[in-house]
């Protein structure tokens, strides 16, 4: 693990598009989720969800570097690196939670 890895993991397409994808299916699929603050956003703008990246990556490092050091072309797209189930749990470990209510934002 290294800060490279994890810089080339944060920003390498098939892994960010593998967590949007988390992150709209719950923003649907996950009522809770999906009427929060965040999942409103997500139904606007999708993009939103590079937000995720940073913590997806983080709890998926491991796995990542581990796939680059052995030659893997495709480790954030590769399912057997980092399985779908991995980015679901960090999605929703990650998901910012709405303020207090009666809270000023």
């Amino acid at each position: 693990m290294s800060y490279t890895t994890l810089v080339q993991q944060v920003g390498e397409v098939a892994f960010t598009n593998r967590i949007q994808a988390a992150a709209m299916k719950e923003t649907f699929a996950n009522e809770e989720l999906g009427n929060s603050t965040f999942g409103q956003q997500l139904m606007l703008s999708p993009s939103q969800s590079i937000q995720l990246n940073w913590p997806v990556s983080i709890a998926t490092e491991q796995q990542y570097a581990y796939a680059v050091q052995i030659g893997n072309p495709n480790p954030g797209g590769d399912p057997a690196v980092i399985t779908d189930a991995d980015i679901l749990a960090a999605v929703q470990a990650n998901w910012p939670q709405d303020p207090p209510a009666g809270s000023e934002t």
